[in-house]
């Protein structure tokens, strides 16, 4: 097994001073790594009958269409507002300064359908509990919320959990 942890790049002061960002590109251009950590995902869920996998824009694409294939389940791209071409349904969250807003086309679940939500990292849940809404309000079953970063001093997890959520994350990183 490889220490995913060691294929995260940490960039120091992005996107403001303070902020240590974990970019997971080095872990995705790492072929053994991101092969583990899609494995691992699906591994998971295998047996779990999951009918969609949901990714969160951007990364969360990357990570959930090799999952969706892999588990033979259908894949729904949760996006930024105004970025899907169909009907959609959309959720505001609030950011550190302001609110922005994620939307699904109308008909990317139907109600009972198996979900597993997939984003490439946890900080404030924010982000994931928008989306968690759009999939819930549709009908939804969320099976587990996953990531391969977890930031548990932001209070992420805590957050989904306390609305019901099971999360599960590959890595955490402690601070911001």
């Amino acid at each position: 097994m490889l220490d995913l942890r060691s294929l995260i790049r940490t960039i120091a002061d992005h996107p403001k001073p303070g902020i240590q960002f974990r970019d997971v590109t080095t872990l995705f251009g790492d072929p053994a790594g991101f092969k583990q950590t899609i494995d691992t995902f699906v591994d998971r869920y295998r047996d779990q009958k999951i009918s969609k996998v949901a990714g969160i824009d951007a990364r969360g694409f990357i990570l959930g269409g090799a999952m969706a294939y892999a588990l033979g389940a259908g894949f729904v791209p949760i996006r930024k507002q105004g970025k899907l071409p169909h009907a959609t349904v959309g959720r505001d969250y609030a950011l550190e300064y302001g609110t922005d807003r994620i939307e699904m086309h109308l008909d990317a679940v139907h109600a009972g359908e198996r979900v597993v939500l997939v984003d490439d990292l946890i900080a404030t849940g924010g982000t994931a509990e928008a989306a968690a809404g759009l999939l819930t309000h549709a009908g939804a079953e969320i099976v587990e919320i996953c990531f391969v970063i977890d930031l548990p001093d932001l209070g992420g997890r805590q957050r989904l959990e306390k609305h019901g959520h099971k999360v599960f994350a590959l890595v955490p990183f402690e601070g911001h």
